[in-house]
């Protein structure tokens, strides 16, 4: 029988000699159910600059990275989440969190909240009780140093900076693993209380966060992947932040979303991908 990790229930940052707590993420928090609604998921691909908004403004919406500065110009009226999965998104464009969070549920993981720790302190101690840690299931510590600390772990440090194959988890009844893709393992997690599979792009974990909030469907925007050659939509020629997608698009943002589609599928759960620039690439999106 395999032994799994069981993930931190909080993590303690000290910002200037004071503790602030964080929560992990628990999907049976009565505030986490989004049962029975649809979800809007945001990205930042350039073809959001067409979007039909004000189409847009009543359904409970997550964005993620940048797209947060959309609530700036237009009036959302059920901002159920705001998803941040690596650091380097805070320390390239921190003015986004200065000017458009203002206590939004926001789910992030301890690389991104410590690096926030160190430039936004005041956004920490003032929202820290919105604010929920995720993890991804291969590699849950992912941060740089040794300045957080935890309770109820079962495993030492040690063991959490370890990073674990996926197939460590294909027998988790939380996880959809596949160990047979072409170049690289994929998976989907069914819960991100047990941790998020990572693809490569923020938005799939804001999708995994979705489903274990059990939305009823989730409408995907922004998702454009073939123009990533291109500024973000917040962005221009001079502020942009490099783009990865390219490179692991084919091997695993494009697989995985396939995975997971079908595997929330299977429970119900429809995907839909509204992105005019990449719905071809998928096949069940």
């Amino acid at each position: 029988m395999a032994l799994y990790l069981r993930l931190p229930a909080t993590a303690g940052f000290n910002i200037d000699n004071e503790l602030i707590v964080i929560d992990a993420f628990n999907a049976n928090e009565a505030e986490q159910s989004l049962l029975g609604q649809d979800v809007n998921i945001i990205a930042s691909g350039p073809s959001v600059q067409q979007l039909a908004l004000s189409e847009l403004l009543d359904t409970p919406t997550i964005f993620v990275n940048g797209s947060l500065s959309l609530t700036g110009r237009h009036q959302f009226t059920h901002v159920v989440g705001y998803v941040i999965s690596d650091a380097r998104f805070v320390n390239h464009q921190p003015e986004i969190l200065r000017q458009y969070y203002t206590g939004q549920p926001l789910y992030a993981t301890l690389a991104v909240f410590e690096a926030m720790a160190t430039t936004h302190p005041d956004i920490m101690r003032t929202y820290h009780h919105a604010m929920r840690v995720l993890y991804p299931v291969d590699r849950p510590w992912g941060v740089k140093s040794n300045k957080l600390s935890f309770n109820k772990l079962i495993f030492k440090k040690k063991r959490l900076n370890k990073k674990m194959p996926l197939s460590y988890f294909i027998n988790h009844p939380n996880f959809v693993i596949d160990s047979s893709h072409s170049s690289t393992e994929i998976g989907v997690s069914l819960n991100v209380t047990h941790g998020f599979v990572e693809a490569g792009t923020v938005a799939y974990v804001a999708t995994q966060l979705a489903f274990s909030r059990h939305a009823a469907a989730i409408h995907l925007y922004g998702i454009d992947l073939l123009n990533s050659d291109q500024p973000r939509f917040y962005e221009n020629n001079h502020n942009r932040a490099p783009s990865t997608l390219s490179k692991v698009m084919n091997e695993r943002i494009v697989p995985s979303f396939n995975l997971l589609s079908r595997s929330y599928k299977a429970h119900g759960v429809a995907v839909i991908n509204h992105s005019p620039v990449s719905k071809s690439l998928f096949d069940d999106l």
